[in-house]
């Protein structure tokens, strides 16, 4: 069982910067493929980054070169820096873990899923 607890979300205007951070506790967290995801209300799921067990990370083409995605695992947490944040960023930020392996699938991209995901944290952006 892994535990995701994020935080770092907010209110910001355009061009705003924010670092949402996602705590990971339990068993095997090292494991899984971890990422990010946003979904607004009424629609499906968008995934924004992920990260792989030695590091290497992908984005959505709507956030790259805007939003990276790090890992401490010392720490055992998961960062989101995001810069230049736009009015269409505004969307609950969920935490996730997917797979076994720590090896993420570029499709996840296409179709959001997960094994664990956290609470989430609302991002705002005004224009």
């Amino acid at each position: 069982q892994v535990q995701l607890v994020e935080s770092g979300g907010g209110s910001v205007q355009a061009g705003g910067s924010l670092r949402l951070s996602c705590a990971a506790s339990g068993y095997g967290y090292s494991r899984y493929c971890m990422g990010w995801f946003r979904q607004a209300p009424g629609k499906e799921g968008e995934g924004v980054a992920t990260i792989d067990r030695d590091g290497s990370t992908s984005y959505a083409d709507s956030v790259k070169g805007r939003f990276t995605i790090s890992k401490d695992n010392a720490k055992n947490t998961l960062y989101l820096q995001m810069n230049s944040l736009q009015p269409e960023d505004t969307s609950m930020y969920y935490c996730t873990a997917m797979g076994r392996g720590g090896y993420c699938d570029p499709s996840w991209f296409s179709r959001v899923w997960y094994n664990y995901r956290g609470q989430g944290t609302q991002v705002t952006v005004s224009s």
